[in-house]
C-alpha cells in the first residue's frame, strides 16, 4: 500500500529515508531492469549485507528491510531486502557532507563493494575456475560413412 506524501515527517523519520535494493548496482542487470548506475560504477550480484556493511562502515545510519525489488523476477533470499539509508538530517543538510545526493551515495557503494574482503576472495578463486583447459580438445572425423 502507498503512502502518501506526509510533509510532518522529518528527514530523521525512517520513511524518508532513500530505498536502496541490490538490484540498483547489479552489472548484470539493464537500465529497464533496474539498475541505476552506468555498468563501469556497478558490481556482479551485489547483496544487501554487502551494501549494509559499506554504509555502515562509513557512518551512515542504516536499516534493512525484507522487501523485494517489482522488477526481480527471483523470490530467492539472495535478492531479497531493501537497504534504508538516512541521507539528511532534519534541518535538511546531508549527515554525510561528500554524500549531498543518493546516485553520489550509490556510486560509492558500487566502487566500494569490490574492495571487500569477501569479495576479493571470490574473485581469485572465479578467475582460476574460468581459465579453459585446452587438454581436452576434440578433433573431428568428419561425417562418416552413412
Amino acid at each position: 500500500m502507498a503512502m502518501t506524501w506526509n510533509s510532518s515527517k522529518k528527514h530523521s523519520d525512517r520513511e524518508r529515508w532513500i530505498c536502496i535494493y541490490p538490484v540498483y548496482i547489479n552489472s548484470k542487470r539493464t537500465l529497464a531492469g533496474g539498475r541505476k548506475l552506468a555498468k563501469d560504477k556497478c558490481v556482479e550480484n551485489p547483496t544487501h549485507q554487502e551494501i549494509r556493511d559499506v554504509l555502515v562502515a562509513a557512518g551512515f545510519n542504516v536499516g534493512v528491510e525484507n522487501k523485494l525489488h517489482p522488477r526481480e523476477r527471483s523470490k530467492e533470499l539472495l535478492f531479497r531486502g531493501r537497504i534504508r539509508v538516512q541521507l539528511k538530517n532534519d534541518d535538511g543538510t546531508p549527515v554525510k557532507p561528500e554524500f549531498p545526493t543518493r546516485d553520489s551515495v550509490l556510486a560509492y557503494v558500487g566502487t566500494t563493494i569490490p574492495k571487500l574482503k569477501t569479495r576479493q576472495g571470490k574473485q581469485s578463486s572465479g578467475e582460476q575456475s574460468s581459465q579453459p583447459s585446452s587438454s581436452s580438445t576434440k578433433k573431428g572425423k568428419g561425417k562418416g560413412r552413412r
